[in-house]
C-alpha cells in the first residue's frame, strides 16, 4: 500500500447558514482547500462526498455538489453512516489512493441541516436507532445519550457537573475559533441554570444543529510530496461498529466500536494513546467526551469525570481534546462533522492553529461516532 498524506485543507463557517444552499456551503470551503493546496480542479481524480440525505430536498447530493464544483467528468460518490459520515469519506478516499486507484482525492463533508425544524430532525435522529423495538417508543437522540450518563453516573461516580465541565472547555475554545456556531464562554454555573433535555442532561449537555462544509485534499505519498511542503500524514486508521440496539449492548458506559477503533489505529500508526498530544473526540453530549477519554485510552474507566476535573484535557494538560471548541460549541452539521476534526487536526500539526495551538503538536487523533455508537472511526494523523 502507498502512503497517503493530507495536502489541502479548506474550512467554511458553521451555523445557521440562511445565506447559502449546500452546493454553495461546499464552495465555500473548496475554494480555500484548492488554494491551500495549490492545485486545479483538473488535477483531482475524484472525489467523495460526505452527507446524509435526508436532510436535503435534494436527491443524490454528490451528483449536484459535485457539478457545482466543475469536477466532472471524474467520478464521485456518497458515503453515509450518519454521525460518522466526513470520516467515513476520509476512509474511503484513503483506500482508493493507497490501493493505486487514484493518486488525488477531495474529500468534502457538507450538511444543510437547519431547513428543518428542531422536531423533525428529533424525529429523523431518533430513527438512527432500532426501529422496531426502541425508536418506536419514542426514543430520541438525548434520551440515548441520558441512558448512558445515567448508567456512568451510577457505575462510576460521575457527577454531571463532570459532564459539563467538557461544554465549559469546549465553549472556552470555540470562543477562540472563527468557524465555530457558538463563539462566546459560559460559567458552569450558567450551564447548571439551563432548561433540562432528558435527564440529567440540560441544554448545554447537547451539541447544536447546524449548516457547514470542510474539504480535504489526499494525496499519494509521491504526488504528496511534490506538491506540498507540508504533508500531514494519515498513518492510522481503525473502525468498527456495533449493535444498533441499544438493548442489547451489555455495558452502557462505553462506545465498543470506539476501544476497538482506536485498537487498530494505534496498532497500524505504531503509537499509543499516550502519544497522542491533541485529540478531536465526538462530543454530541457531553457524556460522550467523558466515555471518549476512557474508549480512546486517555485515561482509566471510569475515571473520564476527574480527567476533565483535573484540566487534563485542556491546552497545557496531558492530551488536548477538542480545542476547536468540538460538536459542543463548533456546531454539528452531521456530514461535515468528521472532515471538520480532521482540518483541525491537520491545522494544529502544522502549526497554524492561532491561539488554540498545542505546542510542538506531532501526533493527533480524530474520533468520529455514528449514531449511538454503531459505527466508529478513529484517525492517526502525523506530521515528521
Amino acid at each position: 500500500m502507498r502512503r497517503v498524506g493530507v495536502i489541502g485543507a479548506g474550512h467554511g463557517r458553521f451555523g445557521r447558514r440562511s445565506d447559502a444552499t449546500v452546493q454553495e456551503l461546499a464552495f465555500e470551503a473548496y475554494r480555500r482547500e484548492l488554494a491551500d493546496a495549490k492545485l486545479t480542479r483538473r488535477e483531482i481524480d475524484a472525489s467523495v462526498i460526505a452527507a446524509v440525505p435526508e436532510y436535503h430536498k435534494q436527491r443524490s447530493v454528490a451528483g449536484v455538489v459535485q457539478e457545482y464544483l466543475n469536477l466532472n467528468p471524474a467520478p464521485t460518490w456518497l458515503t453515509e453512516v450518519a454521525c460518522a459520515s466526513g470520516s467515513a469519506a476520509i476512509r474511503t478516499a484513503w483506500m482508493a489512493i493507497a490501493s493505486g486507484l487514484h493518486d488525488v482525492v477531495a474529500v468534502i463533508g457538507c450538511q444543510k441541516m437547519t431547513e428543518l425544524s428542531t422536531a423533525e430532525i428529533l424525529a429523523l435522529m431518533g430513527r438512527v436507532g432500532e426501529v422496531q423495538w426502541e425508536s418506536v417508543f419514542g426514543t430520541t437522540f438525548p434520551a440515548y445519550y441520558a441512558l448512558f450518563a445515567t448508567r456512568h453516573m451510577h457505575e462510576h461516580g460521575t457527577t454531571h457537573e463532570q459532564m459539563l465541565l467538557t461544554a465549559v472547555k469546549n465553549h472556552h475554545y470555540g470562543a477562540k475559533n472563527p468557524k465555530a456556531m457558538f463563539q462566546k464562554p459560559i460559567s458552569l454555573e450558567k450551564a447548571l441554570a439551563s432548561e433540562p433535555v432528558a435527564s440529567p442532561f440540560c441544554v448545554y449537555d447537547c451539541c447544536a444543529n447546524a449548516d457547514g462544509a470542510v474539504c480535504l485534499i489526499l494525496a499519494a505519498e509521491e504526488r504528496a510530496r511534490s506538491l506540498s511542503e507540508h504533508v500531514v500524514w494519515l498513518d492510522g486508521l481503525g473502525a468498527a461498529t456495533a449493535s444498533i440496539s441499544v438493548l442489547r449492548r451489555p455495558d452502557l458506559t462505553s462506545i465498543p466500536s470506539a476501544s476497538q477503533a482506536a485498537e487498530q489505529a494505534y496498532r497500524m500508526a505504531g503509537v499509543s494513546a499516550k502519544q497522542v498530544q491533541v485529540a478531536e473526540v465526538h462530543d454530541c453530549f457531553t457524556i460522550a467526551e467523558l466515555m471518549a477519554y476512557e474508549d480512546l485510552g486517555f485515561c482509566k474507566k471510569g475515571e473520564g469525570g476527574r480527567y476533565i476535573e483535573e484540566k487534563r484535557a485542556y491546552i497545557g494538560g496531558e492530551t488536548a481534546v477538542n480545542v476547536d471548541g468540538g460538536l459542543k460549541a463548533k456546531g454539528h452539521p452531521i456530514g461535515a462533522t468528521g472532515v471538520s476534526m480532521a482540518y483541525e487536526i491537520v491545522s494544529q500539526l502544522r502549526g497554524e492553529a492561532g491561539e488554540r495551538q498545542v505546542p510542538d503538536a506531532s501526533v493527533g487523533l480524530t474520533h468520529n461516532v455514528g449514531g449511538i455508537g454503531q459505527y466508529c472511526f478513529v484517525h492517526v494523523f502525523r506530521r515528521e
